[in-house]
């Protein structure tokens, strides 16, 4: 596949059982992921599933107007796609590419195949689609009741769960994109953090210098979303168990 990028790097990949592994992983295609592709619309008919490995996709709510707002956002925790897990042949959101990176592709019949005959992924790809409707239930609470600068914050500290390092190659503009707020507003919450210390922003690049006061400064929604996650994790509970 590649001598730098793994299926394993991606944790629901990396916890399929044995049998799965040796089944599907021959069949994942490597594809590259540009920041700002859009890999479906609403409505489109998914012919293949994504896992991605450094990139991270954000998955958005489009309005008749062409507005648009994040509900929740996929890294190497998880899977693009999950309407054909539910029985959905087509899709309700946009999927972009929010950070560059690479991700494993699979087509949807061989992804459906196993997750139909063998209960192990089953049951690990059904807890992943409960964390992330927590995701987005919770996202959308957030959006509704809490201020731009706890949004940022929440935002940004899920952001880098989702990547190896502390640094995240975005725009402020895209950043307000992906929030549904007015670019001057994250613009005022990212200077405020600046200013304490916790990130340092500089030529669409954030670094976060003090990730325990960021999470200090989020709000609830954070913690609550993390929490389900990890529960619902069978990757870490094996490594638990373990």
């Amino acid at each position: 596949m590649s001598d730098t990028y793994t299926p394993q790097q991606n944790h629901l990949l990396e916890a399929f059982p044995v049998d799965a592994s040796m089944r599907l992983f021959p069949y994942l295609e490597l594809e590259s992921f540009p920041r700002g592709k859009v890999l479906y619309e609403p409505g489109h008919t998914l012919s293949r599933v994504y896992f991605p490995i450094d990139s991270i996709v954000s998955l958005l709510c489009v309005m008749e107007n062409g507005a648009s707002a994040e509900i929740s956002m996929v890294g190497n925790d998880g899977l693009i796609g999950i309407a054909v897990l539910m029985g959905g042949a087509s899709t309700t959101s946009r999927a972009l590419v929010q950070s560059a990176g690479h991700a494993y592709s699979l087509s949807t019949p061989r992804l459906l195949k196993e997750f139909n005959c063998n209960r192990k992924v089953q049951q690990q790809l059904l807890r992943y689609v409960q964390s992330l409707i927590t995701n987005t239930a919770q996202t959308a609470a957030c959006n509704r009741h809490h201020s731009i600068d706890q949004q940022l914050c929440r935002w940004l500290l899920f952001s880098l769960d989702r990547l190896p390092g502390n640094t995240l190659t975005m725009t402020q503009e895209l950043i307000a994109h992906m929030l549904g707020v007015r670019r001057e507003g994250v613009s005022e919450a990212a200077g405020k953090l600046q200013k304490l210390g916790v990130i340092k922003y500089r030529q669409g690049q954030i670094t976060v210098l003090d990730r325990l006061r960021l999470e200090q400064l989020s709000c609830e929604c954070y913690a609550v979303v993390k929490t389900e996650t990890d529960r619902l994790d069978t990757r870490r509970q094996r490594l638990l168990v373990g």
